[in-house]
């Protein structure tokens, strides 16, 4: 058996899922500044791995000796694939490891490898050896000739699907005819928008903020990145050798959250958003989220009334509060998901329930001092001051628990 050092695992890099342009420093590789990287997510991919890492050396070794690393990024697989990774890199040196423990997803399990990653080119290639190892050179090739970005792609001269079934076909082009209807200035740009096998130049994403949902990281490569020349190569996606296909309704319902989230922070929707400096998908989220408390709301209230038989006052009082309740859960494992799973603990959630009882109560009053101010004193419809009052009280709440129920701040990770 191997002994393996207990170091010898990437560390993780935390905050945003933004690419430096200079390659960060390594305590144990002897030079830094390879020309590629290239990624393999996994997860349960114990049979996979030792295959995939001696395919990819031996190709690489013959083509770019000594000037590539590949990075394996596995999500804590419970069949412990990372370790089986671990004990491949004294024979591969060229392979490096991370083991995520706290994020999920093939996307942002991507972007990990790529922040860790040394290498003017960046790639990505599935763990599972569905993606054929020997088109790498070709996409390599391509951007080495000048494109910014080489996508591997099934519906181009030499591409295909080995033997998919005519339920999996239709699946697949509908997505991507959906993401055209969403995204035509994006998912135009390219045969295959949902391939998941690609290159890239670093310089072609640097600095870009990337928020990706789901499996589909190219979709936020052509949406974000800075990508003016395209190559595509022809491959036909093989089938499955061993463990299990992963992909599930859950990753078509991620794919209309990412296309949605592109929609409205990119093209003229998103230079409107960055010029206005305001959250606008979050935004959205909260007010779905006050709009959901709404019903808890009456729905207590009926209980209390006509089922307990509670006071107007009593029943009033309890049902807002149950509704702020329903609201701060669904805001806090939603709206502000990003931020509260780095703010762990049972006493960092119980401050920041107490800061948005306070700054919803706070809201309440607000909107009775509105209503009273434009119908008795400016002589507004009762009903338009109403709601003029509920959209500043929604607005006051939105921002005010931004900036303080669920600041970012430095937290023990």
């Amino acid at each position: 058996m191997s002994i393996i050092e207990p170091n010898s695992l990437l560390s993780v890099p935390t905050g945003p899922l933004r690419i430096s342009k200079f390659p960060p420093s390594s305590a144990y590789r002897v030079r830094n500044n390879v020309l590629f990287s290239l990624v393999i997510p996994t997860y349960k991919e114990r049979d996979n791995v030792q295959k995939i890492v001696e395919t990819l050396s031996k190709l690489l070794d013959e083509s770019i000796p000594w000037d590539y690393e590949l990075i394996i990024v596995d999500d804590d697989s419970p069949d412990r694939t990372w370790e089986v990774a671990q004990s491949l890199i004294p024979e591969y040196p060229q392979l490096r490891v991370m083991r995520r423990q706290g994020e999920r997803g093939l996307s942002s399990a991507v972007v990990r490898g790529w922040q860790a990653a040394e290498g003017k080119i960046l790639g990505v290639i599935d763990g599972d050896l569905q993606h054929p190892p020997q088109v790498l050179l070709q996409l390599l090739r391509a951007v080495e000739e000048g494109a910014d970005l080489a996508v591997a792609s099934r519906h181009v001269d030499g591409g295909g699907v080995s033997s998919w079934s005519f339920v999996r076909r239709f699946l697949s082009r509908g997505a991507q005819i959906l993401g055209l209807m969403f995204l035509p200035h994006v998912l135009g740009r390219v045969s295959d928008p949902m391939s998941g096998y690609f290159l890239l130049k670093r310089d072609s994403i640097v600095e870009a903020n990337l928020n990706p949902v789901g499996y589909k990281i190219l979709l936020e490569v052509l949406g974000r990145g800075n990508i003016d020349e395209i190559a595509e190569v022809g491959y036909v996606f093989s089938e499955r050798l061993e463990g299990e296909s992963k992909v599930t309704w859950r990753h078509y319902v991620d794919y209309l959250h990412h296309l949605l989230r592109l929609r409205l922070t990119t093209g003229h929707l998103g230079r409107f958003r960055q010029k206005l400096n305001f959250p606008i998908v979050r935004f959205l989220r909260f007010g779905a989220v006050g709009f959901s408390g709404l019903f808890v709301d009456l729905a207590v209230f009926h209980i209390l009334r006509q089922i307990i038989g509670l006071g107007l006052t009593r029943s009033t009082i309890l049902s807002a509060e149950v509704a702020i309740i329903n609201n701060f859960l669904w805001n806090d494992v939603w709206t502000f998901r990003d931020i509260s799973r780095w703010q762990k603990g049972g006493k960092a959630r119980f401050r920041r329930f107490l800061k948005f009882n306070v700054i919803c109560l706070t809201g309440v009053i607000l909107q009775a001092l509105i209503v009273n101010l434009l119908f008795n004193v400016l002589g507004v419809n009762q009903y338009i001051a109403k709601l003029i009052a509920i959209a500043f009280v929604v607005l006051w709440n939105f921002w005010v628990n931004l900036k303080l129920s669920w600041r970012i701040t430095d937290v023990n990770k």
